[in-house]
C-alpha cells in the first residue's frame, strides 16, 4: 500500500510561460482591527503590487520538504496569494483540523511594521508568532503528514495552541480563492521515477529512464527519457475442447510518457467563476503486444488489470503549489467466440489527450484526441471465428485528492475469419487514415486483421475545485473510435 513519504516524491516539471493579469492592490484586512491584521493586509498589498503586470513562471516545485506553502489573507484583493513561512505540520482528514507551524523564524523590517518577503505576520517584539493565521485565510500546501494529496483549505476557526504550532478548523475551498484574477497555463511531465507501483500479476516488469543517465528495469531494456514501461506476460482462459497446442496467452508492454495539462484564466471582473479552466492528461504512447492460442468465449470481455500506478506531481503556479493526483491502471482485455486460433502481434505508437475545458458560454465540455499508427509484426489465423485483444490504460487526474477527469485509452487488435481458413501475413503498416496491406493467404474463404483505438471517459463533479459552477452529474467525454485495416486475405 502507498505511504505518504513515498508518494511525496516530486517530479521534474517542464518550465512553461505563465501570464498574470493585472490586479488591484490589496488593502488592509477589514475583518481584523488588530495590528497583526493590518500587517497581513499590508503584506498582501505589497505582494499584489509587486506581482501586478508581472509574468510568473510554471516551474518545477522544489523537493517536498522545501516546497513553499501559499497563503491568501482574508480580504486580499483578487484572491492574490503569496509564499509564507507557515506550513501544515499535520492534518486530520476526518475532522478537517490542521496544525499550522513555522518553517523558520522571520523578523519584521525595522520601521515598516511589515513582514519580509516569504515571512508571516510579525508580533510585538519583531519575531514571527507561531501559527499566526486568521479565520478566512486560505492555505495551499504540497503533500504533508495526513494530507498525502496536498491541502487546499480555508480556515474557519482558530482553535488554539498545539505542541508544534496552532490548531485550526478548516473547510474545503476552491482554487479561485488563491489564483483570483491570474492566468496560468502549463503542462507537467510526470517523472517516471515518482510513481508508486502495485504489480497485480506475477510476471510484470517495470522500467523507466530519466535525465542524468538514470535507469531502472531489466537489463537491456531501452526506455526513452521521461517514459515508463510496463511489461506483462500472462495465461488467459483457453476455449473448451481446444488442443494443448492452442493454449492462450498474452504478452507485451505499455510505454507511456504522461503529462498533466492545467490552465486557469481568471475573470477580470472577479465574477463567481474564472473566465476559463482546463484539466487533462496527455502523453506519448508506445506498445507492442501479442495474442496466441484460442481464447475462451465469454458473454462479456475478460478484463485483467496487471499494474496500478500513482504519482502526485506538484505544479508551482507562481507562489502556489498545485498538487495534481494521477492514477494509471494498465490492463489487457480479451473477447471472442472461442473458435478461432491466432498468433498475432502488433506495434503501436502515437499520442493522446483527454480532459475537460471550461468556458462561461458552454460550461464544462470534454476534450478527447488520439493519433495512433500501428504495424503488424506477425499474423496467423486458423479456423473461422472472431477475437479482439486490448492492451490499454485507465487514467484519472485530479487536484488535491479530488478526481476530476477519468479516461480509458484502449488500443486494440481485432481479427476475424469466415470459412475454413489458414492464413499468414508478413509485415505491413496501417493508420487511422485507413491504409491497408495485402497478405499471402491459403484459404477457402476470407480473413481480416484490424487495428484500432477507443478513447472514452468522464468529467467529474469535483472539477468545481477550480471555482466554476457545480454541474449536477458526471459528463461523459464521448467515445472516440478509430479503426484501420492492417491485413486481409481471400480465397
Amino acid at each position: 500500500m502507498r505511504k505518504w513519504p513515498a508518494r511525496a516524491v516530486v517530479p521534474a516539471l517542464a518550465a512553461s510561460a505563465l501570464l498574470l493579469a493585472s490586479g488591484c492592490s490589496a488593502g488592509p484586512d477589514q475583518g481584523s482591527p488588530s495590528s497583526a491584521g493590518h500587517a497581513r493586509g499590508a503584506e498582501a498589498s505589497d505582494a499584489a503590487t509587486a506581482e501586478a503586470g508581472r509574468s510568473l513562471a510554471v516551474a518545477a516545485a522544489p523537493a517536498a520538504d522545501a516546497t513553499p506553502t501559499a497563503l491568501a489573507h482574508s480580504g486580499a484583493a483578487g484572491g492574490r496569494a503569496h509564499k509564507t513561512a507557515l506550513k501544515v505540520s499535520s492534518y486530520d482528514n476526518k475532522t478537517r483540523r490542521a496544525v499550522i507551524s513555522r518553517t523558520g523564524k522571520a523578523t519584521s523590517t525595522p520601521g515598516t511594521g511589515t513582514a519580509p518577503s516569504g515571512g508571516s505576520t510579525p508580533s510585538a517584539g519583531g519575531t514571527t508568532a507561531p501559527g499566526d493565521i486568521a479565520v478566512g485565510d486560505v492555505i495551499a500546501s504540497a503533500p504533508a503528514p495526513g494530507a498525502p494529496d496536498g491541502l487546499l483549505a480555508e480556515v474557519t476557526k482558530v482553535i488554539g495552541g498545539a505542541d508544534d504550532g496552532t490548531e485550526v478548523q478548516t473547510a474545503p475551498t476552491t482554487l479561485d480563492a488563491l489564483l483570483g484574477d491570474g492566468r496560468a497555463k502549463g503542462s507537467v511531465p510526470v517523472d517516471p521515477a515518482s510513481f508508486d507501483i502495485d504489480r497485480l500479476l506475477p510476471d510484470v516488469k517495470i522500467s523507466w529512464a530519466r535525465s542524468g543517465d538514470v535507469h531502472s528495469g531489466p537489463e537491456g531494456t531501452k526506455v526513452p527519457l521521461g517514459s515508463l514501461r510496463v511489461d506483462v506476460e500472462a495465461k488467459v482462459p483457453t476455449a473448451e475442447g481446444a488442443p494443448v497446442s492452442a493454449d492462450a496467452s498474452v504478452s507485451g508492454f505499455v510505454q507511456v510518457a504522461p503529462e498533466v495539462d492545467f490552465s486557469y484564466g481568471g475573470s477580470a471582473a472577479r465574477e463567481s467563476a474564472p473566465g476559463s479552466a482546463y484539466l487533462g492528461v496527455s502523453g506519448d504512447w508506445t506498445s507492442r503486444w501479442a495474442l496466441k492460442g484460442r481464447a475462451a468465449a465469454a458473454t462479456k470481455p475478460l478484463r485483467v488489470p496487471f499494474a496500478k500506478l500513482h504519482a502526485d506531481p506538484v505544479l508551482q503556479v507562481g507562489p502556489i503549489p498545485v498538487v495534481v493526483n494521477l492514477d494509471l491502471t494498465c490492463y489487457f482485455e480479451i473477447s471472442g467466440d472461442g473458435s478461432v486460433t491466432v498468433d498475432i502481434e502488433q506495434d503501436l505508437r502515437g499520442d493522446f489527450k483527454a480532459g475537460g475545458v471550461y468556458g462561461p458560454a458552454k460550461g464544462w465540455t470534454p476534450v478527447n484526441e488520439s493519433t495512433m499508427t500501428s504495424t503488424p509484426v506477425r499474423t496467423s489465423v486458423t479456423t473461422a471465428g472472431k477475437v479482439k485483444a486490448v492492451l490499454g490504460a485507465q487514467a484519472s487526474v485530479g487536484l488535491y485528492g479530488t478526481v476530476g477527469v477519468t479516461a480509458d485509452l484502449a488500443p486494440y487488435l481485432r481479427g476475424e475469419a469466415e470459412g475454413s481458413v489458414k492464413a499468414t501475413s508478413g509485415t505491413g503498416s496501417g493508420k487511422a487514415a485507413g491504409a491497408s496491406t495485402a497478405a499471402a493467404s491459403t484459404a477457402a474463404a476470407s480473413w481480416a486483421l484490424h487495428g484500432g483505438v477507443d478513447l472514452s471517459g468522464t468529467l467529474r463533479i469535483q472539477l468545481a475545485v477550480f471555482g466554476t459552477p457545480v454541474f449536477q452529474r458526471d459528463i461523459p467525454l464521448g467515445a472516440l473510435h478509430r479503426e484501420w485495416k492492417l491485413a486481409d486475405g481471400k480465397a
